[in-house]
């Protein structure tokens, strides 16, 4: 490999994709830098609650620099993170491996004997993200269970598999420290769950095994250097070539309107770890200014989304329902559906702005009068109740969030244009058939267990006068196929048209899992790296 390189490996993103490559290449003798749009958070800088929203939500043009992002489109509303350690600052940690059948579907199927090739990455994922069986088992918990065996499902019912450290056996309230716990000392100390239930929102007790506690720490050990608040503008093969000498890469200051502090690096290789959106729209911004025209035209296909719904039960005056882990239980309303019991902790109350209570119909123009007709009706008959569930103070401590997901395959295609409202600029956009936004089975299921409980169900708004339903799971839009003509990657994760360059974050997946895919992410990225070879083997050859 040439020595006048910045880097041998330049990744742009720190999520599961990009500090699992970070580390994996890093241990390979590769020099690595590491591109992350978004800030460094710790327990010194998480915010308290997140009413704080200039450091819990990602919009900075609106001066928002926190690390939690929420993106409208025509057809979905998609939550993400943005920061040091990508997604993992701020999702539930949820860890979960995807049905079989998923390995039979979209257009990966074929390319590899996926059944008998991904259990060892899964293990070696769970290993390095430290998988534990939920023990903060807590109201909402019991809760679902009690939901669950109503509905006769209880067989189904599960704890859920969590990146979280519970400490010793004998460690049932949490709080205490212990010498790391994963990595013979290699990595930081730990301190046990207390079950605050805050995961989504920062964990500031040192319990959760987000990525600067693992891969990226243990890179960045191994001298890997993270760049953070730079954003990746550009990226060009060098001599326009297809990437076989390398490329250069250009990188601006990435929350800041006034610093641009532009910055140009090159490397030998490319990793595109971004996340779906991020990668989907800096691939279709390469191709369409001739930086890197031979990207497949299947960019942008196929996008999914696990056809989620979010829907909730709000119990004033119940127990606590914001203590446990975030996601800490889960079972199976049916074949295909899936509901996980979702919590944010006391007092981090912001995302009640998002429901309105339970409605039912068909989607469409007549879904927002029966919403109308429900809120009166519900006034005239419970009108304490219904005021006490529509105050967005107490929303955490009183309710709990059903993430309801399903295996039923349906996609997007995502497009970089001009909007007719502003044709100045080009962003992403959405195009298709509309994915379901109403799941009657799982609305049946708030409905009944509102009633079991004596509380009210809930509906996103989106979902009631938009019919876009939301996810925190925006999936493919770079899958892998066997030719460029049905894919973005080949099965090594590598650009069709291009060497050197790979994709490696949710935008790889080519189906639709129906579980939380970060897991899924980890092991598919730990399988990548695995066909690059160290670098003095490359040096010697």
């Amino acid at each position: 490999m040439a020595e006048n390189h910045d880097f041998d490996v330049i990744i742009i993103g720190s999520g599961f994709g990009g500090s699992v490559s970070a580390l994996r290449l890093s241990e390979k003798g590769y020099s690595v830098g590491v591109m992350e749009m978004g800030r460094r958070w710790g327990p010194d800088n998480m915010p308290s609650t997140n009413w704080k929203v200039w450091d819990f939500l990602w919009r900075p043009l609106l001066g928002l620099r926190g690390f939690f992002s929420l993106r409208i489109f025509r057809h979905v509303m998609v939550l993400h993170g943005n920061a040091v350690g990508g997604g993992s600052v701020t999702y539930a940690n949820t860890l979960l491996v995807p049905p079989k059948s998923v390995w039979s579907d979209g257009s990966w199927a074929g390319l590899d004997d996926w059944e008998s090739v991904m259990p060892s990455h899964y293990d070696t994922a769970k290993q390095m993200l430290g998988v534990n069986k939920n023990k903060r088992m807590a109201a909402a918990d019991l809760t679902l269970e009690k939901l669950a065996t109503a509905q006769g499902k209880h067989d189904s019912f599960y704890k859920t598999d969590v990146g979280v450290f519970f400490g010793d056996d004998d460690d049932h309230t949490g709080g205490k420290q212990y010498p790391d716990p994963y990595f013979n000392g290699e990595g930081p100390a730990r301190n046990s769950c207390i079950g605050c239930g805050s995961c989504m929102t920062g964990c500031i007790h040192n319990a959760k095994n987000s990525l600067d506690k693992n891969y990226l720490y243990l890179a960045e050990k191994k001298g890997a250097t993270v760049f953070e608040q730079t954003q990746v503008t550009d990226v060009k093969p060098l001599n326009q070539s297809d990437g076989n000498s390398g490329y250069e890469i250009f990188t601006r200051h990435g929350t800041s309107l006034f610093r641009k502090n532009s910055r140009r690096f090159t490397a030998k290789k490319v990793i595109f770890a971004a996340s779906s959106l991020g990668t989907q729209e800096l691939l279709f911004k390469l191709k369409q200014s001739g930086s890197m025209p031979k990207i497949s035209d299947q960019l942008g296909n196929r996008v999914r989304t696990n056809a989620e719904s979010l829907l909730a039960l709000r119990m004033p005056g119940g127990e606590d329902m914001s203590k446990g882990v975030a996601i800490g239980s889960g079972f199976y309303l049916d074949d295909h559906t899936h509901i996980e019991a979702t919590r944010y902790g006391k007092g981090n109350d912001l995302l009640s702005l998002l429901f309105t209570p339970l409605t039912g119909g068909k989607p469409g123009l007549g879904r927002p009068f029966l919403w109308l007709f429900t809120l009166l009706a519900s006034l005239v008959k419970h009108p304490i109740k219904t005021l006490r569930a529509c105050n967005p103070f107490g929303f955490a401590k009183q309710t709990i969030i059903f993430l309801c997901m399903q295996t039923i395959d349906g996609h997007l295609n995502m497009r970089y244009r001009r909007p007719w409202y502003f044709p100045f600029i080009k962003v992403l956009q959405t195009e298709g058939e509309p994915i379901p936004s109403f799941i009657p089975a799982a609305n049946k299921f708030v409905a009944d267990s509102a009633k079991q409980m004596d509380g009210m169900g809930a509906s996103i708004v989106s979902e009631i006068f938009f019919n876009v339903p939301t996810t925190a799971h925006c999936m493919g839009g770079c899958a892998m196929g066997d030719s460029a003509t049905n894919g973005v990657i080949d099965k090594q994760n590598q650009l069709f048209g291009y060497q050197n360059a790979y994709v490696c974050d949710g935008s790889m997946l080519g189906a639709n899992l129906g579980v939380n895919p970060s897991l899924t992410i980890t092991a598919l990225t730990e399988r990548a790296m695995s066909f690059i070879p160290a670098k003095d083997v490359i040096s010697s050859s």
